[in-house]
């Protein structure tokens, strides 16, 4: 078992119990604070004996390496993140809701899934839960140690491992270069909890069984260096090894070697079906079209991602194809209705027929009946010859007719005919004509609440309503964010001939910070700008990125006034937004509850030690003070508190 809990006690979180060593130290959470990863207890203001761990710097590097036996940073920022309320029922890990569940029970899921879908179909589905557990740790990741080296911000994912009870993750070797876009990494996980129930389950087997950690590693990466890394199992201890060993590289560099690994994490095979090939040294240097462009070998209509939400849309896709029922695709403007749509249509039973998009916002009120139906010569002024509607161009294809819910009410009831009827009649004619064409209707607004409010027909809005698939919007979907990254950056390197390799880490951490209030659009248009500003053949950075007054609050370091360095609040247009009023609010407070300056002075100091990890010299940069300064009040507030005693 990895955690005793027993139901009932006052004393509940007293039974719960972390193992951050090889050892089994157990550790009670109440003290857990004080734990380094390796098991020592940190210097604080009651062990000014633990070790010591110096900042090594402000701002997060794409550019680093690991080697073995490297020691993991401190893990007290991380454990900060993880709160309990037995009286709420909640267990928070930053800001996300999490569960503690027995390994048995996850046993007895494999056991059923391997029974009932078959362990290829098994091993897909939790390689996929754990590339979202990945991402989403990679989010926390950039917001508590977004500003700190690379190996303390790349070894959150190994640290988060272990706290959560995955087991211990050793770092063998990691190398990434944001310049050339390089990256490699070698692990060795112990006493992995996937091993333990599947030898239970099957015994020692042929196969590495670490499934979901194998997503897990996959979607964290990939997050962290904002392109696709896979990992591989090559060392398994279901396969009988003393431990687990395993290997990453981006997915480019795998060849023939990875493919059976790397479908597991494509829940369809029209997902991600255009991924790109290795980046070209020179990309100037491919082939040009008769009119002298680059040929565009992806497109921005290809669909990409690797979300849970990604893949339930996905899914649902699948499942409405090979149909002919009309499909309403929900979701803000921005976030892709149109790319799905097109995929719909490429996986459908017509796949060949022709494929047609009406923006019903973009056709003037008195030219929609003609757009849509048709027109014959005569009809109005104007109309000289005669012409054939959308419908009637989609016949045996899919018509897309995208913000649906701009249409007038008189549109409406013109466009509810032909769907029940499935039948035309131009403007101006006497005849009508047969249509077989699929329906794809999308919009941004709340369609219920337009039925409510007489916007719109009830009967439209229920003939349309046949199968809705909601698309979530991109900051709920952020795992989904590294692969655009790649594609776009890919596309627009051929588009516009540039040769850019990837992306630093301050990029990539203010792309995930980004609310993306545009969604996918936005992120395209975002990334376009950053290959045609960065400098050919770099990293593209975040200046290159959000030039157009983009909020997004990140922590950089200003210049005070007696020219040391403060941390500020700062977006990326430039926007300081000074912190004073929050100091001015915390003096009031203080004030009001009548603490002496002797209070408020030892506070700083204790707090200072314990920040610093008892290192002295780091406590007094944080405070401003010279190392002499801090270490003359330490002594006295130490001599202060033997004399009360």
């Amino acid at each position: 078992m990895r955690y005793t809990v027993r139901l009932g006690s006052e004393q509940l979180l007293k039974w719960l119990t972390f193992s951050l060593t090889p050892h089994d130290p157990y550790i009670p959470f109440g003290e857990m604070l004080e734990c380094a990863s390796g098991g020592e207890v940190m210097a604080s203001a009651d062990n000014p004996n633990g070790a010591s761990h110096e900042n090594c710097g402000d701002h997060a590097v794409r550019n680093g390496s690991l080697r073995a036996g490297i020691e993991l940073p401190n893990i007290d920022d991380l454990t900060e993140q993880l709160r309990f309320s037995p009286g709420t029922g909640h267990i928070w890990l930053g800001g996300d809701r999490m569960v503690l569940m027995h390994t048995r029970a996850m046993r007895a899921l494999r056991e059923e899934l391997v029974t009932t879908i078959g362990m290829a179909a098994a091993k897909a589905l939790l390689m996929r839960i754990g590339y979202a557990s990945g991402a989403q740790d990679a989010e926390l990741a950039v917001k508590v140690r977004g500003q700190s080296t690379f190996d303390e911000f790349f070894l959150v994912g190994p640290q988060l491992h272990a706290l959560e009870g995955v087991g211990r993750v050793e770092p063998v070797s990691v190398m990434s270069d944001a310049k050339t876009g390089s990256f490699f990494a070698e692990f060795i996980w112990h006493d992995s909890w996937e091993d333990e129930v599947h030898i239970d389950s099957y015994g020692v087997s042929s196969e590495a069984a670490c499934w979901t950690q194998l997503g897990y590693a996959s979607g964290y990466t990939s997050a962290f260096v904002g392109r696709p890394i896979a990992y591989r199992e090559v060392e398994c201890r279901a396969t009988g090894h003393s431990a687990c060993r395993i290997i990453g590289k981006p997915v480019a560099e795998w060849g023939p070697e990875a493919v059976d690994d790397l479908r597991y994490l494509q829940p369809q095979k029209f997902v991600n079906a255009g991924k790109p090939p290795p980046r070209p040294v020179n990309a100037s240097a491919e082939k040009v079209t008769a009119e002298g462009r680059l040929p565009a070998i992806t497109s921005s209509r290809d669909l990409v991602g690797a979300s849970a939400g990604f893949n339930l849309v996905c899914h649902m896709l699948e499942k409405v194809a090979p149909t002919s029922a009309s499909v309403l695709l929900l979701g803000e403007s921005g976030v892709g209705k149109e790319v799905f749509a097109r995929t719909l249509q490429r996986i459908s039973s017509r796949p060949k027929g022709p494929f047609i998009a009406v923006n019903c916002a973009a056709v003037p009120e008195q030219l929609i009946e003609a757009e849509l139906f048709g027109v014959v010569k005569g009809a109005y002024t104007g109309a000289t010859e005669d012409r054939p509607g959308r419908f009637e161009r989609a016949d045996g294809g899919t018509i897309f007719l995208d913000e649906i819910g701009t249409l007038s009410l008189p549109a409406q009831g013109k466009l509810l005919r032909v769907l029940q009827e499935r039948e035309v009649e131009r403007v101006g004619d006497t005849k009508t004509r047969r249509i077989d064409v699929r329906v794809v209707a999308a919009t941004n607004e709340d369609l219920r609440q337009r039925v409510a409010s007489g916007e719109f027909r009830q009967d439209l809005f229920y003939r349309l309503n046949v199968f809705p698939i909601t698309i979530p919007p991109l900051r709920e979907r952020r795992a989904d964010i590294s692969p655009l990254m790649e594609h776009f950056l890919h596309l627009f390197n051929v588009r516009h001939g540039k040769s850019h390799s990837g992306f630093t880490q301050r990029a990539i951490g203010a792309m995930f910070s980004y609310a993306w209030p545009g969604n996918v659009r936005e992120l395209e248009n975002v990334i376009e700008r950053g290959v045609i500003l960065a400098p050919e053949g770099e990293g593209i950075d975040v200046c290159h990125l959000f030039t157009s007054g983009e909020r997004l609050d990140t922590e950089l370091l200003s210049m005070a006034a007696d020219g040391r360095f403060e941390r500020n609040r700062t977006d990326v247009a430039g926007n300081s937004k000074d912190r004073m009023l929050d100091l001015k609010e915390l003096v009031d407070g203080l004030i009001e509850s009548r603490a002496s300056m002797d209070t408020v002075e030892s506070l700083l100091l204790e707090r200072a030690i314990s920040k610093a990890d008892g290192n002295v010299s780091e406590g007094a940069r944080i405070l401003g003070l010279t190392r002499p300064q801090y270490a003359y009040r330490l002594k006295r507030l130490s001599g202060e508190k033997s004399d009360s005693v």
